[in-house]
């Protein structure tokens, strides 16, 4: 890519504390700016790839605060911090953001491009999924805090020259909450010339996700808990405690495991089960590639990863008896491999990285016409 060649480029992304699909989305970004600084609010060593922890990593003051395990509880101090990169000597700011990075201070001259896997969900759509009580002094310091954080978000969006983002849905709580056009680039979840891998299923069914409210995994416990079918769910977070609590001894709960760990019960898992609303979903993509069929609520970035009766089902409301009734409708279907291999072809790094070039030669020669170079 000739034009990037004396362009000094940091990528900022909002935390680094584990390998997820923001994570796999940076990792893709850095193969495209491999002499790039990267910029974050949080870095724990050790829980990333060695792409990302081999490069030059920034952090703001949050990362020397103490508890950084109870990092969201400094939420109301994230505006000040990604404020507080120095960014000054940069001509391409490439912010990777669900949460604060997009509103980083760049120079005057820079171009600033910002991927969005979601505006703060947890202080605009979500923000009564996260925070249900409605009285109390807890309440009245989330609505201060809130508030705040709304009318931050939507003034720092104006620092950005070009949005792009994860999803057609996405593009359009862009266009809501921030008034601004979005270019949908799908992201990498797959590696390049991917062959879908159908193997033996076996009898039980499966979530990876991480344990946060809108994931909606207690509502699959309970569809389980009536059913009585096999479930293993892997991840963590912070819903881990509420959930294991009266697990049925259908439904087990497998923390931390390894990538490779999750990719062997994503290929022998009959089902797999995506309860909540998501803006996209790696996961859903990534199970597909393993020729597994995807049960989906109706809502959100699943509508554009399943194709419903070819690499999954649809229930439209979230219930224990519409989750069911899809299980059931889906025992009854063939699914074919060649269906898989045609909706998983969407999804690969290598159409992620040429579309993230183009957009940046694209706006680059804008941006030096507007300048007379």
């Amino acid at each position: 890519m000739p034009i990037l060649v004396s362009m000094k480029v940091a990528v900022i992304h909002d935390w680094l504390n584990g390998m997820r699909g923001g994570e796999i989305v940076l990792d893709s970004i850095l193969k495209v700016f491999p002499d790039a600084d990267l910029f974050t609010l949080f870095y724990e060593k050790g829980k990333l790839n060695e792409r990302i922890e081999n490069r030059k990593i920034v952090t703001a003051f949050t990362d020397r605060l103490p508890f950084k395990s109870k990092y969201r509880w400094y939420l109301p101090l994230f505006p000040t911090a990604i404020e507080s990169l120095d960014l000054r000597g940069y001509d391409l700011i490439v912010s990777s953001s669900h949460c604060v990075a997009k509103g980083v201070i760049p120079d005057p001259d820079a171009i600033h491009i910002s991927y969005v896997h979601s505006p703060m969900r947890y202080v605009w759509d979500l923000y009564y999924d996260y925070f249900p009580a409605r009285s109390g002094l807890k309440f009245f310091a989330f609505e201060l805090v809130s508030n705040y954080l709304r009318t931050w978000d939507s003034v720092s969006s104006n620092r950005v020259d070009s949005f792009l983002c994860n999803s057609e849905f996405v593009s359009r709580r862009i266009q809501k909450f921030y008034r601004r056009e979005s270019q949908v680039v799908y992201p990498p979840c797959l590696p390049q010339g991917f062959k879908v891998k159908p193997g033996k299923k076996e009898n039980f069914d499966l979530i990876v996700s991480a344990f946060a409210p809108y994931k909606r995994i207690d509502l699959a416990i309970e569809a389980y808990r009536k059913n009585g079918r096999p479930l293993k769910i892997l991840g963590s977070g912070q819903e881990y405690k509420k959930l294991i609590k009266n697990l049925p001894p259908n439904v087990e709960i497998l923390p931390h495991r390894p990538r490779n760990e999750v990719q062997e019960y994503m290929a022998k898992a009959k089902t797999f089960i995506f309860p909540g609303m998501e803006d996209f979903g790696i996961a859903p993509v990534e199970a597909q590639g393993y020729c597994t069929p995807v049960l989906a609520y109706a809502k959100g970035g699943a509508l554009e990863t399943v194709v419903s009766g070819k690499t999954g089902l649809f229930f439209r409301e979230q219930t224990v008896e519409a989750l069911n009734a899809a299980l059931q409708e889906s025992d009854r279907k063939e699914w074919k491999s060649k269906d898989f291999q045609a909706s998983v072809n969407r999804f690969t790094e290598e159409k992620f990285i040429i579309q993230i070039q183009k957009t940046v030669e694209t706006i680059n020669k804008n941006s030096g016409k507007r300048r007379g170079v």
